[in-house]
């Protein structure tokens, strides 16, 4: 660390110090204030440079953040907590490729950093590399065994392989050595198998008061002790902690509504009318994209695809998005600018591109499904690169669907923080995938949640019949399929289709809100 101090006073030292006490806590609003001094009197410090990068990642501004970085990695090229802090901005951003290979040289130069190994770990979750993050985490844990994030992630992937019981027995010793571990909190809460207990709920609350938690602990805890006390019934208690919970993280980032509904606008018009897309219409035909917002069904439909003997089913990809972003680096312009610029051979070249991406999913079966909800926004550019691809919009009761986003602990999801945040968010999804089934029927289609409950067997053979494949009963049987399930709706999938799922009628007049922004009469017993 002195090294990286060079050149400060003993009193600007102090504050970078102070500075990165707060980043680690989590302490936005901390860390902003006593930045101050530093960027008055030391703006071009490498040192400087990283604290404020960090400041800046948190706030959301992603591009500022990594750019500024890359100006302190470049006076200090062979620091690994440099490319650890770089990793964790690209990681922000969705630049996991980037992440991953910032974190392997750091892993190189320092193989006993453990940071650095979780944050891998970490960056290979979100990568669908399962094994390659199980090994990270494993070395982390190994270089550090008090590293409980690193084994609360490897729990949760514990429970992504349908081993609930040992991912409780994991979470429970974390907490044991760490009571205020948010995220052990948080996925013993999420497990839905068990029913959290008294003695659990009154541990939350004291953790919730431990001066070691941090910001992100407390987020966590928020939402784990909501989950708690909605299944004891006591749903004003639960809806407070939610929204505690909520008003933590809103201070670190507010969500624009109005912009982003103006962005998504601003996409339709670049691609209306649509362009000349890739030249070969069957390019893509091997996959099928499940969007929608969260919790609107798309984990069991990907589940029902993927119980049939033709399609493996991948989870949430992040190659579409990277793709974009690698044409955007490309040619120097943000998506969607450079859209008008395309001709029908950078379309293919593109489509090309993410075949190659995702071509170990297809070793074993033909077909395969991604599943990253927000690729609804990029759904005409996946029609303009992989023309012969299936895009199912995943749709469900409009105040289930944002009720459910409310309540779940979703990273990097901003809009989930307010009611009429996420009202605006469902408008602009809905009406965007109306759009592209009304633009193009024969490849976008719209899977209906509740229709899929009163009829299981013809939604689902309608299903098939769109994605092209021919009818299989193991579809029917989906619960009964085993593979790894990457959601929060991990456990739910691999039971039976239940139709005790409505959640918002236990809550009465309290989403009487939710049902304003939504546009939706109050609440009638």
């Amino acid at each position: 660390m002195s090294a990286r101090l060079h050149g400060l006073t003993p009193d600007l030292t102090r504050a970078v110090s102070a500075v990165a006490r707060a980043l680690d806590d989590g302490r936005l609003d901390v860390a902003t204030a006593r930045m101050a001094p530093l960027l008055a009197s030391q703006p071009d410090h490498p040192e400087v440079q990283r604290l404020h990068a960090g400041i800046l990642g948190m706030q959301g501004r992603h591009q500022e953040a990594i750019a500024l970085m890359r100006a302190a990695l470049a006076r200090q090229p062979d620091d690994p907590v440099y490319l650890n802090t770089l990793a964790t901005l690209l990681g922000q951003a969705g630049e996991y490729d980037g992440a991953i290979d910032a974190l392997q040289a750091a892993c190189r130069l320092q193989p006993e950093m453990a940071l650095a190994w979780y944050n891998l770990g970490v960056m290979l979750t979100r990568s669908v590399r399962n094994d390659e993050a199980e090994a990270a985490l494993r070395t982390a844990v190994e270089l550090d065994p008090h590293a409980t994030d690193a084994r609360a992630l490897r729990a949760d992937m514990l429970r992504m392989r349908g081993q609930p019981a040992d991912a409780a027995a994991e979470y429970r010793r974390v907490l044991a050595e760490r009571p205020w571990a948010g995220m052990a909190w948080w996925g013993l809460a999420d497990l839905k198998t068990t029913r959290m207990s008294e003695a659990d709920i009154a541990a939350m609350r004291t953790a919730l008061r431990v001066p070691r938690a941090t910001d992100d602990d407390r987020i966590a805890i928020g939402f784990a002790l909501a989950r708690a006390l909605d299944d004891q019934g006591r749903h004003a208690e639960s809806l407070q902690a939610i929204a505690t919970a909520n008003t933590i993280a809103r201070q670190r980032q507010q969500w624009n509504a109005a912009g982003y509904s103006t962005a998504i606008d601003a996409l339709a018009a670049a691609f209306d009318p649509p362009p000349a897309g890739a030249d070969d219409p069957t390019l893509g035909r091997e996959v099928i994209f499940i969007v929608g917002l969260p919790r609107s069904g798309s984990t069991l439909t990907e589940q029902i695809l993927a119980s049939h003997p033709e399609v493996e089913g991948t989870g949430e990809l992040p190659d579409l998005p990277q793709v974009l972003a690698e044409e955007s680096r490309r040619r120097g312009q943000p998506f969607p600018r450079w859209v008008p610029h395309m001709q029908p051979a950078d379309w293919s070249r593109l489509g090309r591109r993410y075949l190659e991406r995702t071509a170990h999913w297809r070793k074993r079966r033909p077909r395969f499904t991604d599943k990253l909800p927000s690729n609804w926004i990029y759904a005409e550019a996946i029609r303009a690169m992989l023309p012969g691809a299936r895009i199912v919009g995943c749709r469900r009761d409009a105040l289930e669907t944002c009720f459910s986003c409310y309540r779940q602990r979703l990273d990097n999801n901003e809009y989930t923080r307010d009611f009429g945040d996420l009202a605006s968010f469902w408008r602009d999804c809905d009406r965007s995938l109306q759009r592209l089934v009304s633009r193009h029927p024969h490849a976008v289609m719209t899977h209906d949640y509740e229709a899929l409950l009163v009829d299981p067997e013809a939604r689902i053979r309608a299903l098939l019949a769109f994605c092209d494949l021919p009818f299989d009963a193991a579809c029917l049987r989906f619960h009964e399929t085993a593979r790894e399930v990457r959601s929060p709706s991990a456990d739910q999938v691999r039971q039976p289709l239940r139709s005790d799922t409505t959640h918002s009628t236990r809550y009465g007049t309290l989403l009487d809100p939710l049902r304003a922004a939504l546009g939706l009469p109050p609440w009638q017993a």
